[in-house]
């Protein structure tokens, strides 16, 4: 990987916001948006992974949150390089899309579209069901992640592009 000098940065919260501990993503998301760190767009995305590899592609540096569910405890905080680490695909399963995110990275691997750097960030849940709310270590790994997530940002060149905020519920 080169140096980057003017670098485009995106984080991704996927999730749902309606499924307990699945709202992980999408909670990290509203965290650094409100930092109002400049020179980062932050979206909030449905994780279906053809649109995910869509969002991603302008993009140098991209933050990709989600739940997990492998079995680790609540809160754990499973960090994975996207171009030096495989995805477990069988712990993003939430989605309720065929294609998940674990695909769409291993795919845009294969097909040499993954952004210079790609950090996939799992938060371990416990409550998936809907209705439910967020679980309490997982509501402390939110903080944690986010906190981590604006440091690092924070040190990265930028360009002079603003803040931007959407979202995508494909």
């Amino acid at each position: 990987m080169g140096v980057l000098t003017s670098t485009k940065v995106l984080l991704i919260g996927v999730g749902n916001r309606t499924r307990g501990d699945d709202a992980a993503g999408p909670a990290v998301a509203d965290l650094v948006r409100a930092t109002e760190i400049p020179h980062v767009r932050v979206l909030e995305h449905s994780g279906e992974g053809a649109s995910l590899m869509e969002t991603w592609r302008r993009d140098d540096v991209v933050y990709l949150v989600d739940a997990a569910h492998s079995g680790a405890d609540p809160g754990f905080i499973h960090i994975f390089d996207a171009h030096a680490d495989a995805i477990p695909f069988e712990f993003l399963r939430y989605s309720s899309h065929a294609f998940s995110v674990a695909e769409a990275i291993e795919l845009a691997r294969e097909l040499g579209h993954l952004p210079l750097r790609l950090t996939l960030i799992a938060i371990e849940g416990k409550a998936f069901d809907a209705g439910a709310s967020l679980s309490p270590d997982v509501a402390k790994a939110i903080s944690i992640v986010a906190r981590n997530i604006e440091m690092e940002i924070r040190e990265l060149p930028h360009s002079a592009a603003g803040v931007a905020t959407c979202t995508n519920s494909a």
